[in-house]
């Protein structure tokens, strides 16, 4: 099998889009909120929406099954307050649930947090209960920095943060290290926000000790770990002058990266930098660069492509494109198990 640990539903209905349109009118106008059940979507919609855009590609790049999670961008948990982003995270949640109920071999549900600017990050442990219990999640997506670009929050490591690394523990679940939208502007938002945020989480990671109070705690960044490989002598050398571990015995028990780098020297200095253990298959098709690579003549976020030309031999091949991701989403496993695969 080939597993995609990375995919949002970027391509989801208008609806969505109008009922989030409303309530953001409906943070100085009332009157424009819209109604608390969610828009109405029907079942054909999301057939559209999926089958002529991510399945599409799925089948034609032999891609079995994809974590599917809503759009990192529209999480924008910086707009409105714990409120907002509560009623915000439940549409976009239940959204998804119902693209694996149509596609139940094809896609299985991420879910994003109601996180928000300044608030207790315990407040998000109810929806993580919910979307692993009743929607059936195998992952979280947790913003390291729910200001949108201004990086209010505490570090990851902080103990404000241990109510979420506590109950994810509990559930077996692992968390993807995502941001979204930056409201900052000097911060593209796809091109430097992300970026920024996989590489500043993994020195959060670096700098302190979480995984010593939560050994069986599992955390993904993703985008090819932002700037980490490609500095990981750097990453060593600052170990050193903190008197730290070699991330190597640290980290790498608990920190993992997957495959979204849209070139193949950056796959093959991530193969030869991290190792293979550590590394998921991902694509974030239909994400932040959706484009033709003129020099290729092939999609740019096509990476299975990458991978499969960087002489891997065939267990590692098929470490990183299937067993990691089960081993690191138990209940994808799980999953996958009792449907037979």
């Amino acid at each position: 099998m080939i597993i995609d640990i990375h995919g949002h539903y970027t391509t989801a209905p208008a609806p969505l889009g109008h009922w989030r349109e409303a309530q953001i009118a409906a943070l100085t106008d009332p009157l424009a909120a819209p109604a608390p059940a969610g828009p109405s979507i029907s079942d054909d919609q999301i057939r559209e929406s999926v089958e002529t855009n991510q399945l599409r590609l799925m089948d034609e790049r032999g891609i079995d099954v994809t974590v599917f999670s809503p759009r990192a961008s529209f999480m924008a948990h910086h707009i409105g307050d714990l409120t907002t982003s509560s009623a915000w995270a439940r549409v976009c949640n239940d959204l998804c649930r119902r693209v694996c109920d149509l596609y139940p071999t094809r896609f299985v549900p991420g879910a994003m947090l109601p996180q928000s600017p300044g608030a207790d990050p315990a407040t998000v442990v109810p929806e993580i209960e919910r979307a692993v219990h009743e929607l059936g999640a195998v992952a979280v997506n947790v913003n390291p920095d729910p200001s949108g670009g201004s990086w209010t929050a505490p570090p990851l490591t902080d103990r404000s943060w241990y109510p979420v690394w506590e109950k994810l523990a509990e559930l077996d679940v692992p968390a993807m290290v995502h941001v979204s939208t930056s409201c900052n502007p000097a911060f593209h938002t796809t091109g430097a926000h992300y970026l920024n945020a996989d590489t500043t989480a993994f020195m959060q990671l670096l700098s302190g000790d979480l995984f010593a109070d939560f050994p069986g705690l599992r955390l993904v960044i993703p985008h090819g770990g932002g700037a980490v490989p490609y500095h990981w002598g750097r990453f060593r050398g600052l170990a050193q002058a903190l008197g730290r571990p070699e991330p190597e015995d640290a980290l790498l028990r608990n920190v993992f990266f997957d495959t979204c780098v849209y070139h193949q020297p950056g796959i093959d200095l991530l193969l030869d930098v991290i190792p293979l253990d550590n590394i998921l298959f991902a694509s974030e098709m239909v994400g932040a660069v959706r484009g033709i690579d003129p020099r290729t003549g092939h999609h740019f976020d096509d990476t299975r492509r990458y991978v499969e030309n960087a002489g891997l031999t065939p267990d590692g091949l098929a470490a990183v494109e299937e067993g990691n991701a089960r081993h690191v989403y138990p209940r994808l496993d799980a999953l996958l198990t009792s449907q037979g695969r």
